[in-house]
């Protein structure tokens, strides 16, 4: 009989969902359509700002980025330490990715290490919401007006998370979600951009569907566009109605997600809050909603064993992420950034996501605890 393995994440699904995604296909209309557009609509209400859905988180960053004019030349900062897709994002507009520290504490964009990068060609920054938490969003953007920088924040992680009591992306100059399949909601892919500029809008929307124009709405109303003009360069970033109906029903659900997300992380907490070794990165769990739940290990040199053992009960882990000025294809634009190499070598990511119990969580913690020793 094979082990129960607790999953580091995993999308968490109801029947509503598939019977959404049914009906969907029974109306034999699966590009973008109305479902998408109920989406955005629902979005919008969610943030109380102008939503624009499209494939995927990366495709949400690399539209902003382009419709906020960021192209061949231009540079932007950004932390080293996420997933690879801001990078990848910023490098396919043309623009460079310049790889900066982080805040040793939040591990979100230290923005003192990346004023020391700023250069006549740098035109914006991403700051990336690890784990949930966004660091010292007010200080980037002061930071940011300081120097005339488009803001565009990766907030992949940060899907309902509060700062200051207002949800993020509910103010600021441009927020990208993503909602592929772990995230704190779904709609199995998928991402969105959330921002009061009317002209990144118009623009994101245009060329989500290959640069033609207007095609939103007669998508929106059952049709296409057969008579059109293009004016920029454009990709196939558009959401389907079969992402947007999983998306509708599991933004049902957020306050649910969020409440057990939020529980878990505290639990978590409680657990390793004497002990001298294990670090969790601190948030107030009363405003962030973690995406993944990440603690650090002093003097771990073996981090590869550690989780062969934990794997051996039955925990899956990970660690999120390797810095990207340490691979090959940004290396050559990148400064040596000690915090980001430190921090990296004592990552451990515990499972996390809403179908955890309370019980997992101190048989993840407890056994964390006892195999320091292989660390």
């Amino acid at each position: 009989m094979s082990k129960k393995i607790i999953r580091l994440s995993k999308s968490c699904l109801s029947n509503n969902e598939k019977q959404a995604v049914l009906k969907v296909l029974d109306r034999e209309f699966l590009g973008m359509g109305t479902e998408v557009k109920k989406f955005e609509d629902e979005l919008t209400k969610f943030f109380d700002r102008p939503v624009v859905c499209v494939s995927t988180g990366t495709a949400a960053l690399h539209l902003a980025l382009q419709a906020a004019g960021i192209g061949s030349g231009d540079e932007v900062l950004v932390q080293s330490l996420t997933y690879i897709a801001s990078f990848q994002a910023i490098s396919a507009t043309g623009a460079t990715p310049i790889a900066c520290d982080v805040d040793k504490d939040s591990l979100c964009l230290d923005w003192k290490d990346a004023e020391q990068k700023i250069t006549p060609r740098t035109k914006a920054i991403m700051p990336v919401h690890y784990s949930g938490g966004v660091g010292m969003l007010d200080d980037i953007y002061s930071f940011a007006r300081k120097y005339n920088l488009r803001v565009i924040e990766d907030a992949a992680h940060a899907f309902g998370t509060k700062y200051k009591g207002k949800k993020v992306g509910s103010f600021g100059d441009i927020a990208c979600f993503s909602f592929d399949g772990i995230k704190n909601i779904t709609s199995g892919e998928g991402g969105c951009i959330v921002t009061n500029d009317a002209k990144v809008l118009k623009k994101a929307k245009e060329a989500r569907l290959l640069g033609v124009e207007n095609d939103t709405e007669k998508r929106f109303s059952g049709e296409r566009s057969w008579d059109f003009d293009v004016k920029c360069q454009g990709w196939r970033y558009h959401m389907s109605d079969i992402m947007a109906s999983i998306g509708i029903e599991q933004l049902k659900r957020f306050s649910e997600f969020s409440y057990n997300r939020q529980k878990l992380a505290d639990l978590y907490d409680s657990f390793f809050v004497d002990n001298l070794r294990i670090t969790p990165i601190s948030h107030n769990y009363g405003e962030v909603v973690p995406h993944i739940y990440v603690v650090r290990i002093k003097k771990m040199i073996n981090r590869k064993h550690l989780q062969e053992k934990l794997l051996e009960v039955g925990i899956s882990t990970g660690y999120h992420y390797q810095p990207n000025h340490l691979l090959t294809y940004y290396k050559r634009n990148s400064h040596k950034l000690p915090i980001s190499e430190e921090i990296f070598s004592e990552l451990l990511t515990l499972p996390m996501h809403p179908d955890i119990s309370e019980t997992d969580v101190r048989f993840i913690s407890t056994n964390l605890i006892d195999f320091l020793e292989y660390a």
